[in-house]
This record gives structure tokens, C-alpha cells and sequence, in this order.
């Protein structure tokens, strides 16, 4: 797989000071390099191999300090938008209409608490 360089251009510093910490390919691996690198916002697919996101974000809010979790998957929102919450992610964003817009008013919305 080629490797992917990313630019952030944003007026708003928050978003320049953003950097990946890491990837994962499995819910476990998630959990683990979570307790790694110490992320603050994790992008969690929800259909995984082995553990799926929905239990590996429940595992990621157990932490000492639990990032913000979005979940991503193909599906409508309206078929896992409830089932975020329930499990602690901040929300659920359909990969369809992910975009830059879309992740900064989820992660505006986790900030407010």
C-alpha cells in the first residue's frame, strides 16, 4: 500500500496542530496502542475483525485517560448513531459523508462535554 502524505491547511490552529499517533487494524490492536501513544481522538471503524469497534470502544473508555471516539462504517446513521453513544463514542459518522466539516462538529461536540 502506498503511503499517503497529508497537508493540514486550516486557519485554526487546533486543527494544524493535529497529527495521526497511530493506526490499528483490529479492535485489540486499538485497545493496545491506545495504552501506547496516549491518543485524544480515535477514529474507530465498527466492523472489525475479532473485536469489533463498539467493544473496543467500550474498552477505550475504561482507560485512565479514555480518548474522544468517533466510529465510522458504511452504514446510515441512523443505524448507529444510538448505538455510539451506548457504547461511549461521541458519535457516529457515516464514511459516506465523512469530511473535515463533519469531524470538526463531532469533535466540537465532545469538547462541550
Amino acid at each position: 500500500m502506498a503511503v499517503v502524505r497529508v497537508l493540514v491547511v486550516d486557519d485554526h490552529e487546533s486543527f494544524r496542530r493535529t497529527a495521526v499517533a497511530g493506526s490499528a487494524a483490529t479492535g485489540e490492536e486499538a485497545v493496545t496502542a491506545a495504552r501506547t501513544v496516549a491518543p485524544d481522538l480515535v477514529l474507530m471503524d465498527v466492523h472489525l475483525p475479532r473485536m469489533d469497534g463498539l467493544d473496543a470502544t467500550r474498552r477505550l473508555r475504561s482507560l485512565d485517560r479514555p480518548p474522544v471516539v468517533v466510529l465510522l462504517s458504511t452504514y446510515d446513521e441512523d443505524d448507529f448513531g444510538g448505538r455510539a453513544r451506548e457504547c461511549g463514542a461521541v458519535g457516529y459518522i457515516a464514511k459516506s459523508s465523512f469530511g473535515t466539516e463533519r469531524l470538526a462538529s463531532v469533535w466540537a461536540l465532545a469538547a462541550r462535554g
